[in-house]
């Protein structure tokens, strides 16, 4: 019997043999938060038909209401802690969201719910259990492909749509992050293109080349990385990352490698704003253009930043996100 077994059938004991406890009559009407205290906008929500249990928190209040989908796949919502300095401030509530897997949610060790359409049908579950409708829902890198996913689906129950970060394809971020090798000096180059010729992702020259050379240039610029960066990634579900998408970010081998938009962006009618960054793994020319498909859209590229740009470019990046946020 593990600890929290232990503590609960403890509690379990110790309620059963004592005479002075009182019996609830009925159980409570909702199981998963105690009523009648404040726990700092933290609810748990059930998902997946009950079976699982997701971690959410709501910050601020006001008129405008944005769902945070952070990135991944299987990331945690730390690395968006940023965006509590700027929208609470300007009247705007948000509410942070770890999909099953990670962060504080359930992490079971099941292989078949790490599926787009699994996370699609969890955020409406999500949706419902908050009970959001005409809200904003934004989504980075990863999230912004799953907010893509739910505005084709459910658009009815939408404000607007924040694609930050994301491609409307998988082959679109595919040509650009070839690109982005040539940012190595050349032996270096060399050295990457002989690994990945063996597919020898573990090795670890290639982590040094990719982790240590390239994604401080194109994930995120700051010296040092901000601290909920790197709480974020060591919280990492790689069982999730390595399913869903591959190795590194310059692979797509997983379960999303054949998704493609761009021929449906035209369907999504919401108010949507897509954001690119100079030094992003996206092509910020990719950003703009999705922001032409859409019919009622606009972009904007953040000229120093990267695939975090709410931490190494960030005035411009909440400058432009409240300006749009506060016409929405």
């Amino acid at each position: 019997m593990d600890r929290r077994d232990f503590l609960m059938s403890s509690a379990a004991v110790a309620l059963a043999g004592s005479a002075a406890t009182p019996v609830l009559a009925t159980p409570p009407a909702d199981p998963l938060n105690p009523p009648g205290i404040k726990v700092a906008g933290i609810r748990m929500l059930p998902v997946r038909r009950g079976k699982y249990q997701v971690w959410t928190k709501t910050i601020g209040d006001g008129p405008i209401k944005v769902l945070l989908l952070h990135g991944g796949p299987a990331a945690t919502h730390d690395y968006l802690e940023a965006f509590e300095s700027f929208l609470p401030p300007a009247g705007i509530q948000m509410i942070y969201y770890d999909q099953l897997g990670c962060g504080n949610s359930d992490i079971p060790d099941d292989p078949s719910l790490w599926t787009l359409p699994g996370f699609l049908g969890e955020l409406e579950e999500v949706r419902q259990g908050l009970g959001l409708d005409q809200f904003v829902l934004f989504g980075h890198s990863w999230g912004g492909l799953l907010g893509i996913e739910y505005a084709l689906n459910y658009q009815q129950h939408l404000r607007g749509l924040i694609i930050s970060n994301m491609a409307a394809g998988v082959k679109a971020v595919l040509k650009h992050t070839q690109e982005i090798k040539d940012w190595l000096p050349p032996a270096e180059r060399k050295r990457l293109d002989e690994l990945e010729a063996k597919q020898d992702y573990d090795n670890p020259d290639y982590h040094r080349i990719v982790e240590g050379i390239l994604y401080p240039q194109m994930i995120c610029r700051t010296v040092p990385w901000p601290e909920p960066v790197t709480r974020s990634i060591k919280k990492f579900n790689l069982k999730i990352y390595e399913q869903m998408q591959g190795k590194s970010e310059f692979l797509v081998t997983g379960n999303l490698k054949d998704w493609e938009r761009w021929d449906r962006l035209h369907e999504i009618k919401t108010r949507a704003l897509t954001i690119g960054s100079r030094y992003d793994e996206m092509d910020p020319a990719d950003m703009l253009k999705m922001a032409t498909l859409m019919p009622n859209a606009q972009g904007f590229v953040c000229p120093n930043g990267s695939h975090m740009a709410m931490w190494d470019d960030q005035a411009y990046y909440f400058d432009h996100l409240l300006a749009w946020l506060k016409k929405v």
